[in-house]
């Protein structure tokens, strides 16, 4: 697409942009990969594979698996990132009458956000809508495109000696959506901005997203910020790669999982069997025997790729004292001796000689020895695939904020190193 060359953070920003949910961060890409002539596949049919073609497929409307069979090719070259993000979930029946003069909206967090930083900004609500059809249950992704909500603070008067621990996500995280004896109720809104009656709606996953949006700032430009940048930058940037490598001499597979947020539990997680499901089946239309899989998966290697923590400027104590990412500084190697994270010594020798053959810069993660870190989807990936693997992100400031921050040329260097990745 233009947008990728001409100014290829843009793409990314324009993409965050219409991503307020892993529902449409994975119909974003979906519709990106059906421009480039890729075709889609259905779990529930019968698969025809021809050699240099393009392929996807869905899973429940936020996970997608695309892949290039070449001739001769034997072992799987893999990236997976996740399209979900720290968000609130509007639960069912979720209008709250507050003393005869409010309605605001019972919500529940999902993943790990920071809550503060969801305060007084505009919001609204996007996802999907379960409706009734012909044909049983449709799913509907729908984004109501406008300011609707609002989490109100409490004044600094009434709350001197009340720290961000003590903020309880059902009293206070709760959105402020009308005054009390208004017109119309909220799922009326959500089924107006999708086009349906509100009573053909059995159904909904919503979330609540912040309408504030991406920017490219600093005194040259040099940095980006946005919602869901962790890790839809990842997803984004390895799909541009996927497009732009030549995937000729591996079966190129290109994969974005939901749930990692929540531990990737669901059936469209990392967890699942998606994966696994999707290399046996290629494996299995090409004629294989099991011997002839076990073959495919020992001459693989999978990147997992999951932004990482930068340095933080105004507390730089809290990055491990030899190995600090910093923004602008390139791809990052995410390693821990528990295996949170995949990298070994192996993997990495594999992924710092593709970074010189792509002209990439390279740095290194570990957490402080006294903190404990966070997991990724590389590890469960592997409970499946037994895959070589490695994993990687670009580094970013305030990781689940509303808002996250990052830097416009390591998502350049994202691009180079898979699209070298996919030769």
């Amino acid at each position: 697409m233009k947008e990728e060359k001409n100014v290829p953070v843009q793409g990314l920003l324009n993409y965050l942009k219409d991503s307020p949910t892993a529902y449409q961060a994975v119909e974003g890409i979906r519709m990106r990969l059906k421009d480039a002539g890729v075709t889609e596949l259905s779990e529930k049919e019968a698969w025809s594979i021809k050699p240099g073609k393009t392929y996807f497929v869905t899973r429940n409307d936020t996970s997608i698996i695309a892949f290039t069979v070449p001739k001769n090719a034997v072992g799987f070259r893999i990236y997976a990132a996740h399209s979900d993000c720290p968000l609130y979930k509007v639960k069912e029946n979720p209008e709250s009458e507050v003393e005869g003069k409010y309605i605001r909206l019972n919500t529940e967090p999902y993943g790990g956000m920071i809550p503060r930083t969801w305060f007084d900004r505009p919001l609204s609500v996007a996802g999907r809508l379960i409706v009734r059809s012909e044909n049983g249950p449709e799913s509907r992704l729908v984004n109501v495109d406008r300011d609707l909500l609002l989490i109100p603070s409490v004044a600094i008067h009434m709350t001197r000696d009340e720290g961000d621990e003590k903020l309880n996500p059902q009293q206070d995280m709760l959105p402020l959506y009308a005054l009390y004896g208004g017109k119309g109720t909220f799922l009326s809104t959500v089924a107006s901005a999708a086009g349906v009656k509100a009573e053909d709606v059995l159904s909904y996953d919503l979330y609540l997203y912040l309408r504030e949006k991406p920017v490219i700032w600093g005194a040259e430009n040099e940095f980006f910020s946005a919602s869901g940048i962790d890790d839809r930058e990842c997803a984004f940037g390895g799909l541009n790669g996927f497009l732009g490598g030549k995937r000729r001499n591996h079966i190129s597979v290109f994969a974005v999982f939901d749930s990692e947020e929540v531990g990737s539990g669901s059936r469209q997680g990392a967890a699942s069997t998606f994966l696994k499901d999707v290399l046996m089946r290629i494996s299995c239309v090409l004629g294989d025997d099991e011997e002839m899989y076990q073959r495919r998966i020992a001459d693989s290697f999978l990147i997992s790729a999951d932004n990482a923590h930068a340095v933080h400027p105004n507390h730089p104590e809290k990055c491990d004292p030899t190995n600090r990412p910093v923004i602008s500084g390139g791809v990052v190697l995410k390693y821990s001796a528990s295996m949170s994270y995949t990298t070994d010594g192996m993997s990495a020798a594999f992924v710092k000689l593709l970074a010189e053959e792509a002209g990439v810069k390279v740095q290194t993660f570990f957490n402080r020895s006294d903190k404990r870190g966070g997991s990724t989807l590389g590890r469960l990936s592997l409970i499946q695939a037994p895959i070589p693997s490695a994993d990687i992100g670009l580094p970013q400031l305030a990781m689940h904020s509303a808002y996250e921050t990052a830097g416009v040329k390591d998502y350049e260097y994202l691009v180079k190193l898979i699209k070298t990745y996919f030769a």
